[in-house]
Order: structure tokens, then sequence, then C-alpha cells
């Protein structure tokens, strides 16, 4: 008996404590401490303390598998980076700057002889865009595309020098 109501009033908790998706609603100094992408999953997380507080369906490159090689390649790098600045007057509906290329990615692009490209982005949609509440898959040059409703909140949840995983 005593496990049904803790479990009743743990479901009333998570409940009263969401919102209309059932993602948890946060307050508003909550701030992600790390941003962790799955490029198979097209999925975007945002973790406090290591737990989940939003997740979002995201676009990639045109070119998603594999990482980022060289400019141009239309390629979502993959690797430990940090969100370094935002922008909020760009081609896009803001725009906060990934710190692509690394010394892996730089090491790398230096082997093969070409330049590693730079200027990737989590950016919502572009700023001529007539529907901005449908995206499509694989449109971006290489960039992490939200729709603008999501990059508002990513916008407000996501400090510079917040570090990004990107993953396979």
């Amino acid at each position: 008996m005593y496990k049904f109501l803790a479990c009743l009033l743990a479901m009333m908790w998570q409940v009263a404590h969401a919102d209309m998706l059932g993602n948890p609603v946060l307050s508003a100094d909550m701030k992600a401490d790390m941003v962790v992408v799955k490029k198979s999953q097209y999925s975007m997380t945002l973790l406090k303390n290591g737990r989940p507080i939003r997740q979002y369906w995201i676009a990639l490159g045109e070119n998603p598998r594999g990482p980022k090689v060289r400019q141009g390649d239309k390629r979502t790098p993959e690797g430990r980076y940090l969100l370094d600045y935002k922008k909020d007057r760009s081609n896009y509906y803001k725009a906060i700057h990934i710190s692509y290329p690394n010394l892996d990615d730089l090491h790398r692009a230096k082997t093969l002889g070409v330049e590693p490209g730079n200027m990737v982005m989590v950016h919502g949609q572009p700023n001529r865009a007539k529907d901005k509440s449908v995206q499509r898959s694989n449109w971006t040059d290489g960039c992490i595309a939200l729709l603008n409703q999501d990059m508002e909140e990513f916008w407000h949840l996501v400090e510079p020098g917040t570090p990004i995983e990107i993953r396979p």
C-alpha cells in the first residue's frame, strides 16, 4: 500500500512539474551544463548534473554520416567542443557557434592536406524560410538546426562555454 501511494505521489509531482509534452518545467535560472547530440538519432539532449532536462529533434548536414573532414563536405562534426558564443544576427533565427575545429580535427585535415572548415553552428530556421514550423532533414551545410521555437528555448538554456559532445 505504501509503495502504491509513493508511486502515485511521484507521478502526481511529475505531472505537476511537466509541460504538455512531458518535459520538466524549468525554473528561470536552470541552465544546461552539457549538450549531447546523437547524429544517428537526430536528437540533441540538454543535461544538468548528468540528468536530461530537454531533448530536441534536429536536422544535420546534407551528408550526415561520419565526421566532418574538410570544408564543404556538408558533414556535421563529431567530437567534443564548446558552444563558445551566441550570434543573434545571422541568416538564421539565432545561432550559437560550435568551437569546431578542435585539435584532432586540425590534425586530421593537415594529414589529408585539406582545410577543415569552420563556422559550424546550432541555429534555427533560415530567415527567408516561408514555413518555420516544419523542418526537413539533412538540409544544412554541416550545422545543427532546430525549429525556431526550440532554438528560442535552447538560446535561454545554454550559455557560452557549455560543452557539446557530438556523437555518430
